[in-house]
């Protein structure tokens, strides 16, 4: 009985695209006790491109800060991603990692959080402004911009590295994950949330922020183009969670049954980018480039 359950489950999900059978690995190379992953890849050509982006931005008229404090962003903005990341995830999704403080600097080890890095950026780049005398809110507006790039590159990480896989599917663009289930049992297609998040979080986000920046005037309300990524990233991270499966630590708790961790920690950001881009227009003031063309009104 048993194995003519598992012969038609089997049947069932013969015609699914297999994870395996795309060649993916994720490790890039390998030499000696050195190996680069694509996970860590993904989180330098996030900065990289990002960093690209951001000096074509403060090209245009208006910007917060010249290309001498943005090459300096790019530490505060790396420490903040990294120390940000690492603690926010033991502190929302890990906590038991307190009692091994050992095991909070194994990064190779994995366990990341956005939100946490989020925090970690924002606190960089506030230290910055404060240092260099420039205003931290509209340094926000231009880094908001730049974040798409890093998003889609995570996502697209976690693909390659077959984890944060969705819910079983039936869809005909599912995939079967390997090890998503206990040994001997069959692994049913899942939604690959990995591309849907890449898709809503990276591109469809981006495509929002460019229009926002090139084709209004929304750098110059101080802190609109940070409430349209808050708002715009909280509402696509909301509705991929319902596709994506829960953390296994929250497996038969309140963050797996009602609510996923992911889509609390989304509601201040969707709180406060509703905030920002609303009260934007009073914070609006006189802009005096820091570096070459006209001021703006």
């Amino acid at each position: 009985m048993i194995l003519t359950e598992l012969a038609a489950a089997a049947a069932e999900t013969r015609h699914y695209l297999h994870w395996t059978d795309l060649g993916l690995n994720p490790v890039i190379f390998k030499i000696g006790f050195f190996s680069l992953k694509w996970y860590s890849l993904a989180y330098i050509a996030g900065i990289v491109v990002g960093w690209w982006y951001l000096l074509k931005l403060l090209a245009q008229p208006g910007a917060p800060m010249s290309r001498a404090h943005a090459d300096d962003l790019v530490f505060y903005v790396t420490l903040g991603v990294i120390l940000g990341g690492r603690i926010g995830y033991v502190v929302f999704y890990a906590p038991e990692m307190f009692l091994h403080p050992l095991q909070v600097f194994k990064l190779w080890d994995g366990g990341m959080s956005f939100h946490g890095g989020v925090i970690g950026t924002s606190l960089a780049m506030i230290l910055l402004a404060r240092n260099k005398g420039l205003n931290w809110l509209r340094i926000h507006d231009y880094v908001a911009c730049c974040v798409p790039f890093g998003l889609f590159f995570g996502r697209i990480a976690n693909f390659i590295n077959g984890e944060l896989w969705g819910k079983p599917a039936t869809v005909p663009w599912a995939i079967i994950f390997p090890h998503t289930m206990p040994p001997g049992m069959i692994e049913p297609p899942r939604h690959p949330s990995e591309l849907y998040e890449a898709a809503l979080e990276g591109i469809c986000l981006f495509l929002i922020l460019w229009f926002a920046f090139w084709k209004t005037r929304s750098r110059y309300d101080p802190g609109k183009l940070t409430g349209i990524f808050l708002l715009g990233y909280g509402c696509f991270r909301f509705f991929v969670e319902y596709f994506r499966e829960p953390d296994p630590q929250f497996d038969g708790t309140f963050f797996a049954n009602v609510i996923h961790m992911g889509q609390v920690l989304c509601l201040p950001m969707i709180l406060g980018g509703i905030y920002l881009i609303v009260t934007a227009k009073r914070r609006r003031h006189r802009v005096e480039p820091i570096a070459g063309g006209e001021s703006v009104a």
